[in-house]
């Protein structure tokens, strides 16, 4: 039997955990799912006792943690990005085999040739986006190779957003994943893209303001902003000499110009813990930040300052929100981020009958014998509830496929690897269609 071990059991664990079970027998494996919330772990690993197990651990305790390690033979890490290192360090230490759904860490590249010598596997970005979005694009980029044609421009764009049928407020989205990161969402430095051969850069209090419009087959218009370093991936994807290429996120229309008026105003901002008391109101939050006296109008005073339409669409969703209401803010004590995250999480909930919403867009322009062509490919995904969703099956089953590949030795490479080769991709793909995730393909004249 070939242990398995799952460090976390979050929101985007939940198709993971029920591919590995359901393919447990057959592929003689046996899993462990190991998190703070035991509870939540039983939950998730129910009616499945002779294959799979939950224990209590706390993650952050390290010689708890390698213990567990130690009795597995690949563990899959699921906890907080900033976590992923300590993992790492544990697996190869004690010659485990691991895979992760986030970015390798940039701490991680040097201990690649350790990895290698000890004959290890580390499979990273291997979820949705970062992921998906890699497995998906090099299949098309390899075959414009394999037609001799000249990569002209290559975008992207991913989002988890609220399904249609459950978009029953003005911001369009719900959380789907981890709601830190979606307010903490640009921070890590300014965006940069190349296009037309000129490096682009987006500082943060800029992100907001400069989105562009998607439009995806059946699913309508989007806002789409840059995403972290796209330059990175230039060499990752073999395309050193594109003239463009752009990663991005994609929110429903309007988003963007009403997060911008979170980050102008500072409430997006981590690095400091407010003074505002537990009965404070919604309106002291937001008079907290605002130049005037806080015996004037909050919502006319917000309007003013930062130059908005009274009776348009940015402050109708700031006042969905309640942001200028009476209502009791109710903790103390957190940074304006984490205070806005708190009420965000009562927001942006998604309900006992609501569905998500994953879609990624891919535009690919190239050159084939003197002849432009486009290529438009785009996936959208809609989840059954709010533990099944579309968010966990996006990130789970590529990570559950990769799990098998990895185990019964078709992997061939060793070391820190990414998921950009055919023999990782390929196999996934193939076996996410058949599962419902499907990516379509039109080609477009230029």
């Amino acid at each position: 039997m070939r242990k398995i071990l799952i460090l976390g059991a979050g929101r985007s664990a939940s198709s993971l955990i029920h591919y590995l079970i359901t393919h447990a027998d057959r592929q003689e494996w046996r899993l462990t799912v190991a998190e703070r919330d035991v509870e939540h772990a039983r939950r998730m690993v129910h009616g499945a006792a002779e294959v799979a197990r939950a224990i209590e651990l706390d993650a952050a305790q390290a010689e708890a943690r390698a213990a567990v390690i130690a009795e597995h033979d690949l563990v899959i890490s699921m906890l907080p990005a900033f976590m992923h290192m300590d993992v790492l360090k544990d697996c190869l230490r004690l010659r485990k085999h691991v895979i992760t759904p986030s970015y390798v860490p940039d701490a991680l590249w040097p201990l690649d040739a350790d990895f290698r010598n000890a004959g290890l596997i580390v499979l990273n970005e291997m979820g949705l986006d970062p992921g998906l979005d890699h497995m998906s694009a090099m299949r098309i980029l390899d075959r414009i190779r394999r037609e001799e044609g000249r990569l002209e421009a290559f975008e992207s764009y991913c989002g988890g957003l609220v399904a249609p049928e459950s978009d029953d407020n003005p911001w369009g989205y719900k959380f789907s994943w981890n709601p830190r990161n979606v307010v903490l969402a640009g921070q890590g430095g300014a965006a940069k893209y190349i296009q037309d051969g000129v490096t682009k850069y987006i500082p943060y209090h800029r992100l907001f303001q400069r989105p562009i419009q998607v439009n995806v087959p059946g699913m309508g218009g989007f806002d789409g902003y840059a995403n972290r370093d796209s330059l990175k991936y230039r060499s990752h994807y073999g395309i050193d000499d594109v003239p463009t290429l752009k990663r991005g996120t994609l929110r429903k229309a309007g988003y963007c110009a009403a997060w911008d008026c979170f980050v102008q105003l500072g409430c997006t901002d981590d690095t400091f813990r407010m003074e505002l008391p537990a009965d404070a109101t919604w309106r002291d939050y937001i008079d907290a930040f605002l130049p005037y006296p806080a015996s004037r109008d909050t919502r006319v005073n917000l309007a003013y300052y930062l130059g908005l339409d009274p009776q348009g669409p940015v402050m109708a969703k700031l006042d969905w929100l309640g942001l200028f209401s009476t209502e009791r803010i109710g903790v103390e004590g957190l940074t304006p981020a984490a205070t806005l995250q708190h009420l965000l999480e009562q927001k942006w909930k998604l309900g006992p009958t609501d569905k998500d919403l994953v879609v990624m867009w891919h535009r690919f322009r190239y050159s084939t014998g003197g002849v432009h062509q486009e290529i438009h490919a785009s996936l959208a995904v809609i989840g059954d509830d709010q533990v099944h969703t579309a968010m966990a099956r996006t990130v789970g089953l590529p990570i559950g496929i990769g799990t098998k590949l990895l185990l019964n030795g078709k992997i061939d490479e060793r070391g820190v690897l990414l998921p950009l080769k055919p023999e990782i991709y390929s196999p996934i793909l193939k076996e996410l269609e058949k599962l419902g995730v499907v990516f379509k393909e039109d080609e477009i004249e230029v």
